[in-house]
């Protein structure tokens, strides 16, 4: 347990160990409510009131009222055709990569991709995608803060539309699934849905185009685990499992607030302070795993923290994989862990 000090200038509580770390994801006095915030003054990353509804945020009985709908709508028949998109995306943007000389991984291929599948699962129009991309770009573009917020103006601006649209004219795509989605007489609410787009498209592109890039950096810094992968196909959903314990772009879980003074780590925090949960320093704990700074597609403990864990645990139905350990098939773009 460290006490540090944020980038905006909040004190905080830094969580290292696996131990400390799942424990906390799992305690429901830790909440992801920023209305829980009161000793630091979190402020954090400012969104309009209409895209914050999100799964994020949220604790308690309206987490799970918004989870129960959202896997309403992600049917394993939807995440079977995401996939087969997911590989059509692909394969179109490596025959590229194959027809070109010298190309850029990032921008020929890790940043396009997810922006594609999010492109065709909100089935945007052809004509929208390209200033649709453009936006999302800028978003992250933290270094030009009015930049940033114009951005998501317009990507909010253009979402709004869009759940306009889909509600006159439903379609078959994702967002048209949420909309009808019910579970007896509730439904998601105009907020809930836009807000929920908005979560997919953000965390949907930065997760996936930085996995990707570490992952390949990853592999070509191993030549030996690349040889092997190459060699042996089977071995590639293990290889990403261990690619997302050890080169996973989220060094943190999302802020936590506690509702009353937990004791973590042997340390008492008190109710309102801000707490990160460091998935990274989790991840390459020796206390939990055997030599953690060696990348191995062959470690059998597949435990790791890349999709957070507790009630706000993402689902492999949602990140796209089937069955047991041995048999996920990754699809879709995936969430941040929360």
């Amino acid at each position: 347990m460290c006490r540090v000090e944020l980038p905006d200038g909040t004190p905080a509580w830094l969580v290292l160990r696996e131990a400390d770390v799942r424990s906390a994801l799992a305690d429901t006095r830790l909440s992801v409510d920023r209305s829980c915030s009161r000793n630091s003054g979190y402020k954090g990353f400012s969104l309009p009131p209409a895209l914050d509804a999100n799964l994020l945020n949220l604790d308690g009985d309206t987490h799970i009222r918004l989870r129960r709908l959202v896997m309403r709508a992600f049917t394993y028949r939807r995440i079977g055709d995401m996939r087969n998109d997911v590989i059509k995306a692909a394969e179109r943007l490596s025959d590229k990569l194959d027809s070109s000389s010298t190309c850029d991984l990032v921008t020929d291929f890790a940043t396009p991709l997810p922006l594609q599948v999010i492109g065709d699962m909100f089935d945007v129009p052809e004509e929208h995608r390209r200033p649709f991309a453009a936006w999302v770009g800028t978003m992250f573009a933290l270094e030009r803060p009015q930049q940033v917020r114009d951005s998501i103006d317009n990507i909010h601006q253009f979402l709004l539309r869009l759940v306009a649209e889909r509600r006159r004219e439903p379609g078959q795509d994702l967002l048209s699934a949420l909309i009808a989605a019910r579970d007896d007489h509730d439904r998601l609410t105009e907020d809930e849905l836009v807000s929920l787009a908005f979560l997919l498209l953000s965390a949907g592109v930065q997760n996936v185009q930085h996995l990707i890039s570490n992952g390949i950096h990853t592999l070509l810094q191993h030549p030996e685990q690349l040889a092997e992968l190459r060699s042996e196909p089977s071995l590639l959903t293990s290889a990403v499992e261990e690619l997302m314990r050890f080169a996973h772009p989220n060094q943190m879980s999302i802020r936590r607030f506690p509702t009353e003074p937990v004791q973590l780590g042997g340390v008492t925090i008190p109710a309102g302070d801000t707490v990160m949960l460091c998935v990274a320093s989790a991840n390459r704990d020796p206390a939990r795993y055997p030599d953690p700074d060696t990348f191995d597609i062959r470690r059998e403990d597949k435990s790791h923290l890349a999709l957070g864990h507790g009630v706000h645990f993402l689902p492999r139905r949602i990140t796209g994989t089937y069955g047991d350990r041995s048999h996920h098939r990754y699809a879709s773009p995936s969430l941040p862990p929360t």
